[in-house]
């Protein structure tokens, strides 16, 4: 089993330090879904929530999240994020809105809590502006998919290890 980096050896919290490790070019892709009733996902293709845009508040939303993940997560370090893409897919046969976040960086440390960060805060957004027509939506399936640099290498999810059954069924 691999060492746990942030934490010492008195066993307490630690931001690990990452001082000497060389600038690299580092991607990570994370995703994650919010399950609704199919009138709620009508609505929001067809851009008649009342609060507004969904997609464009909630990539606003993702972009936010991924600058600020920091700010939210106590271990992590600040970076500099060169690149932040939010996606959406409409997944009418599973009654899902499929979201995911790509984050790159030139650094010395990764930007997967930022990808993740970036998909939780677009899913809450979605949820936000959606809890008026739909209170049972169910955000789900948040996870790493990939990522690329640094020290320990490249990172593919092996998604047929990994099956989600709908929440809302």
């Amino acid at each position: 089993m691999k060492k746990l980096t942030h934490i010492d050896q008195k066993g307490r919290a630690k931001m690990v330090d990452i001082s000497k490790k060389q600038l690299t070019q580092r991607e990570a892709v994370a995703r994650g879904s919010v399950y609704m009733e199919p009138e709620t996902l009508i609505l929001i293709k067809d851009r008649k929530v009342p609060k507004g845009d969904v997609f464009s508040v909630a990539r606003v939303a993702g972009v936010m999240a991924a600058k600020k993940t920091s700010e939210l997560i106590p271990l992590c370090h600040p970076l500099n994020i060169t690149s932040v893409d939010i996606d959406f897919n409409l997944n009418s046969r599973k009654n899902k809105l499929e979201i995911e976040a790509r984050v790159k960086v030139v650094g010395q440390t990764g930007v997967e809590m930022e990808a993740l960060a970036a998909v939780s805060a677009a899913a809450l957004t979605i949820y936000d502006m959606c809890k008026a027509v739909d209170k049972e939506m169910v955000i789900s399936d948040i996870m790493l998919m990939e990522k690329r640099g640094g020290r320990s290498g490249d990172f593919k999810r092996k998604i047929s290890n990994y099956k989600v059954q709908n929440p809302k069924s």
